[in-house]
């Protein structure tokens, strides 16, 4: 086990947390308990210049943050205790959490080329996670459509007369935008809903981005599974259900997460992504599985560690801060 560590984590304001549910708390709870500084910034203060390093003043970009330093407790009301904000160089932490939520827009896209420039190991370098160029290159409802014999039937486009035709052919289809988050924007359109027309001029009167159309599965009221992998690896996952007269089942529209078991078909979608999440440097990853079809692949900010942790009785936090530390081993 490591110790010492310097973690600087880019999120949201950890004022606002969840402590019971928030994923980047239980990470940062474990850092903590193994010896680890904390360290948060919003990405709204990051900072991209050059700089000299070393004698012969070689010119190089520093990235930079006001970061504050912070301790952390389960403790609600006083969760967090934070130290005076400074301006730091990234490159000096050796482990920084790219944890803030979605949408992955040209903010959040703009934020990994940053973070490319200190991504890495060794002097100058901290370890990110996930890998910011992959993370740019793995939009979460588009990586899964390199698995076509894992997903159900799909369509991605602008044209509505394609979306019409998909319609026609699935009767019962969900429409959902490319790179929103939380089950925002996410519609169920049955073969007698006359909206459809309405919400597609809506969408696109507002965006340029196309829509992903998916076949909707009737499976999704037992429930639409998350599962969580560390490096490529499950090691578990959650049943979240959605509420009564919801067609999503998202936690942020009052989903209800509860135990479950991984199948074998989950296992071997597992089998099947994982050795790409790892190569990709994708260390904490959750998947949705909605009965035998993988629907998404999100990398961005995922959630569920804190319900597996009590569902199972185990710490997927310290799973994922294992593999963090076995990739800072073998890269120094």
């Amino acid at each position: 086990m490591t110790s010492g560590l310097d973690v600087a984590v880019q999120m949201d304001p950890l004022e606002g947390v969840d402590i019971d549910g928030d994923s980047s708390f239980a990470m940062m709870l474990e850092a903590q308990a193994r010896g680890s500084s904390l360290f948060v910034y919003g990405v709204e203060s990051l900072a991209l210049t050059e700089g000299t390093q070393g004698q012969g003043k070689k010119f190089s970009n520093r990235l930079t943050a006001l970061v504050r330093p912070v301790r952390v407790q389960r403790q609600k009301g006083n969760h967090a205790i934070f130290g005076e904000a400074v301006r730091r160089d990234l490159g000096e932490m050796d482990v920084i959490l790219m944890r803030q939520d979605p949408p992955f827009d040209m903010a959040y896209i703009t934020a990994t080329h940053m973070l490319e420039h200190v991504h890495g190991v060794g002097p100058g370098k901290a370890l990110v996670v996930n890998d910011p160029r992959f993370v740019r290159d793995s939009p979460e409802k588009l990586l899964v459509t390199h698995y076509p014999e894992l997903m159900p039937p799909t369509l991605v486009t602008w044209d509505v007369q394609e979306i019409r035709a998909f319609r026609q052919k699935w009767k019962d289809i969900i429409v959902k935008p490319l790179f929103g988050n939380g089950g925002s924007g996410v519609f169920r359109i049955r073969e007698d809903d006359q909206n459809l027309s309405a919400l597609l001029e809506m969408h696109f009167a507002r965006s340029r981005e196309p829509l992903m159309i998916q076949r909707y599965e009737p499976a999704v009221r037992a429930g639409d599974k998350r599962i969580i992998l560390a490096d490529g690896t499950p090691i578990g996952a959650i049943n979240r259900v959605p509420a009564e007269g919801e067609a999503r089942s998202n936690m942020h529209v009052g989903g209800v997460a509860k135990k479950v078991d991984l199948t074998p078909r989950d296992r071997e979608i597992c089998e099947a992504i994982g050795p790409m999440l790892k190569e990709r440097g994708l260390v904490f990853v959750g998947i949705d599985v909605i009965g035998d079809w993988l629907t998404e692949i999100n990398v961005t900010s995922p959630t569920g560690l804190q319900e597996l942790a009590r569902f199972e009785g185990t710490n997927p936090a310290g799973v994922l801060w294992d593999c963090i530390e076995e990739r800072l081993a073998v890269l120094a």
